[in-house]
């Protein structure tokens, strides 16, 4: 499974490369710390899930602009599977409305984001 992590958080991102790097037969391959590296990404790489940092700069607006975003990511990747993340738990259902396919809060423990990865991968 390929992943890209992004976060605007330098230790956020290596925590959960550190993390995913040890679960069997996922690949992280690309990382972003804001939208505009975060579509160059997506369209230079193929991946499978992507962990998107819900408050990610760059994408602008409410939920309804940040799953124009997802439409977006969707667009160069199809099939696409989109975990958001934040530090604000209120933000899951404004992040499922918008077309994310799981949400976990940052506060979660790291089981709960590795749950989340294996459940959207058996989406596929």
């Amino acid at each position: 499974m390929r992943v890209i992590v992004a976060d605007d958080q330098p230790e956020i991102r290596s925590a959960m490369r550190l993390l995913l790097e040890q679960e069997p037969g996922v690949s992280i391959v690309g990382e972003a710390g804001e939208t505009r590296d975060l579509l160059a990404e997506v369209q230079a790489v193929g991946l499978d899930v992507l962990m998107l940092d819900w408050e990610l700069p760059g994408a602008h607006g409410d939920g309804a602009a940040r799953g124009g975003l997802l439409t977006t990511l969707r667009s160069y990747c199809p099939g696409l599977r989109v975990i958001a993340l934040s530090s604000r738990p209120e933000a899951r259902g404004a992040a499922l409305a918008a077309g994310a396919d799981a949400f976990v809060s940052k506060g979660d423990p790291p089981e709960r984001l590795l749950a989340a990865l294996h459940a959207v991968a058996a989406m596929s």
